[in-house]
């Protein structure tokens, strides 16, 4: 099966007036299959983030990228035109952001920011895509989903707000969903929410899933591999049983350990 995503020895370097230009990634090499979940897992800091808006060029300055390919279809990310990107951006590969209060326009409904990408997209006419927002925000279980239409994200709880991302995310029906930390600003309750609304969207659709996180424990009940990330690049990959089971570098044994006691529990979880 050929792989859905290849990020090829990729590098990333941040630099500024004030600071000197410096490297937080280098050598990324990356595969993401069809219809699989993948764990990027890496301590904070570690370039997790960088990656996730690498793939769709939504870096900031000043970060660039400086090498390397990013391959989406056999198609070079880094070098599609902003037309052939911006239809690629969320109809085909869509990111849920960390923190939804600050990924959310403020000033505008929560109904309208996933309408704009259905007009944009699928050229949905006002009404088909108030119709088709709606049916994803009580396919998502949002309570109250008419008001939820019409509400501003700060009228929103933040397990309501991460629905709304969600809802943004899959309304186009990409082939790869980048989830960059998204349960990290929620509650136990809620964590465990957003991780099986994920999953059964993963499971219905068929899509292919990136979901970037520093907690190991997080998910390894339910992702097929797992990527340990250390210092701007991979060091460790394989099967999530696998790597549970003999963890190969320092860096995954130290996450195991920040994960709880390895710990047979998540080693029977993502045995179950």
């Amino acid at each position: 099966m050929k792989p859905l995503l290849i990020i090829n020895n990729l590098a990333v370097r941040f630099a500024s007036s004030e600071k000197p230009e410096r490297q937080v990634v280098g050598g990324f090499n990356l595969e993401v299959f069809p219809a699989e979940t993948l764990a990027l897992v890496g301590e904070s800091g570690c370039g997790k983030t960088t990656i996730a808006r690498a793939i769709l060029r939504l870096l900031d300055a000043p970060g660039k990228i400086t090498h390397g390919k990013i391959l989406y279809q056999e198609e070079n990310i880094l070098a599609l035109p902003e037309k052939r990107l911006r239809q690629i951006r969320w109809k085909e590969i869509a990111l849920i952001f960390q923190e939804p209060a600050s990924a959310l326009n403020p000033l505008r409904r929560a109904g309208s920011q996933v309408t704009e990408a259905l007009r944009f997209h699928l050229r949905l006419d006002k009404k088909a895509a108030r119709a088709k927002t709606l049916q994803l925000f009580e396919t998502l279980a949002l309570p109250e989903a008419e008001r939820c239409l019409k509400a501003y994200p700060h009228e929103l709880s933040s397990g309501m707000r991460q629905r709304v991302m969600i809802a943004m995310a899959i309304a186009c029906e990409p082939k790869l969903i980048i989830a960059d930390e998204p349960t990290t600003a929620l509650d136990a309750r809620h964590q465990c929410e957003v991780l099986e609304c994920l999953q059964g969207l993963k499971r219905k659709r068929g899509l292919s899933l990136l979901f970037i996180t520093h907690d190991l424990g997080l998910v390894a009940a339910w992702a097929n591999r797992l990527a340990i990330m250390h210092e701007g690049r991979i060091v460790e990959v394989g099967t999530t049983l696998e790597i549970l089971a003999r963890p190969q570098h320092p860096q995954t044994r130290q996450l195991l350990q920040a994960a709880g006691k390895f710990n047979r529990t998540i080693y029977d979880e993502a045995c179950f």
